[in-house]
């Protein structure tokens, strides 16, 4: 198994491109494909690239908001020393890498957005406290967790499905959260996992000698202090506590009123929302509050180029009808023993190119319901192997792990040799249980 990690971490290290360019290529890739694949024109592909590029602004914008609120947040003092408390229970590499990856899977379980968060902020709470510890492993086992998101509380497509007026209600009706989420077959898959991914990530820890670690004095912040004699009336606004409890407290009666009216319904603007307030609130003033955001908006420019050109990549998916004739090409060599399985696959696939599940869902679901009911098979299952596979793929997808990857201070390229592995050996669990459940 060492051999096994030294090899995959040499050969990412070597070959795989920073995520700019890694986006740049997939572009081309798909711009290829398009005209071998599709009845496009070359000025076609490019009419859907420019037609699609700002179509995820708005998501981008969570995304950026997601990395500095979550950020913002964890290096609030009171948080620090709750994730300080969370920390203490690791006491060797092997019980850091195990319990990284167990709150990782819940937070993501709970929210995705709230799971990529907390995921590499603990880790990087770990990496300060437990010596000899692999820092790109944990980050990588942080990361992980975020395979189980589509099985959650925030699963786009099964809440899609759920909910009265969706697009395809007229084909499948609303298929209600039982069959998808709570299903037995997705809750023993889900269980599996829990048990998979804590064990892979412990066996992945790489030799002494090919273990990096990092210093915890590089995460340690100095905090600004302001004389209070040289204070002027704008400095005294700046470091006024009242300011911030006044600004959190109507925040956080928001989100009281919330969820007395939603229940515990999560989305990512309610996470960004509650981040940002306690944000404030822990703080104490907006001073301090304006200086972790200036830290935290440091790391966001990663979101806010690449998305962009994954919105292009989408476009001609989407437009050109190259995502329709993947999911095809699957269903054609589908039985009823094995359409899950390949559903699952294709959306594997589909996802590098078009790395959202709502709209990755809007794109495969006329192929695969139509293909689930001329076999006869459960659309409610259906539905859930196209989730894991969006999940699934994720686990290579630098789209994904822009805002992780920024919290860490580290590169794709130093986490992707292990989420190869992580990815292979949590494939076959899902693999075997839309097989055989």
């Amino acid at each position: 198994m060492k051999g096994l990690i030294s090899l995959s971490n040499k050969i990412m290290q070597r070959y795989l491109p920073d995520p700019f360019l890694f986006v740049v290529i997939l572009t081309l890739v798909v711009f290829g494909l398009g005209l071998i694949f599709t009845e496009s024109s070359s000025l076609e592909m490019v009419q859907y690239w420019g037609d699609g590029f700002w179509s995820l602004l708005a998501f981008s914008m969570q995304m950026v908001l997601v990395l500095v609120t979550g950020y913002v947040l964890a290096s609030s003092p009171l948080f620090k020393r709750f994730l300080g408390f969370l920390a203490s229970f690791a006491k060797s590499p092997g019980s850091a890498i195990v319990i990284v990856t167990v709150v990782s899977m819940i937070a993501s379980w709970i929210n995705w957005g709230f799971g990529l968060v907390i995921g590499a902020l603990f880790a990087k709470e770990l990496a300060k406290r437990v010596k000899g510890v692999d820092y790109r492993l944990l980050i990588a086992s942080a990361y992980s967790g975020f395979v189980v998101w589509h099985a959650g509380f925030s699963g786009s497509i099964p809440l899609s499905i759920a909910t009265d007026g969706h697009p395809f209600q007229d084909l499948i009706g609303v298929i209600s959260t039982n069959e998808t989420i709570f299903a037995t077959s997705t809750l023993i898959i889900v269980a599996a996992l829990f048990i998979v991914l804590p064990i892979t990530n412990r066996m992945l820890m790489p030799s002494k000698e090919e273990t990096i670690t990092v210093d915890p004095e590089l995460f340690n912040e100095t905090a600004s202090t302001l004389e209070k004699e040289a204070m002027t009336p704008a400095d005294k606004l700046e470091n006024s506590m009242i300011l911030s409890i006044i600004v959190a407290v109507l925040g956080i009666v928001f989100l009281f009123s919330y969820f007395v009216k939603n229940g515990f319904a999560l989305n990512l603007d309610i996470v960004n929302f509650l981040f940002l307030f306690l944000g404030i609130l822990f703080h104490g003033t907006p001073k301090r509050f304006l200086a972790a955001v200036q830290e935290a908006i440091k790391g966001a420019s990663g979101i806010v180029i690449q998305f962009p050109f994954y919105a292009g990549i989408m476009g001609m998916m989407t437009a050109s009808g190259l995502a329709v004739v993947m999911s095809e090409a699957f269903v054609s060599i589908s039985n009823d023993a094995t359409f899950y399985f390949f559903a699952f696959l294709s959306a594997g696939i589909v996802n590098f190119f078009v790395p959202s599940g709502g709209g990755q869902w809007a794109v495969q679901a006329p192929i695969m319901l139509d293909a689930a009911q001329t076999l006869d098979a459960s659309v409610a299952k259906t539905a859930m192997a196209v989730a894991w596979g969006d999940a699934w793929t994720n686990l290579i997808q630098p789209f994904w792990a822009l805002p992780a990857l920024a919290i860490a201070g580290l590169k794709a390229k130093d986490i992707m040799g292990y989420c190869v592995i992580i990815l292979v050996i949590s494939g076959v669990v899902i693999s075997l249980g839309l097989l055989f459940l």
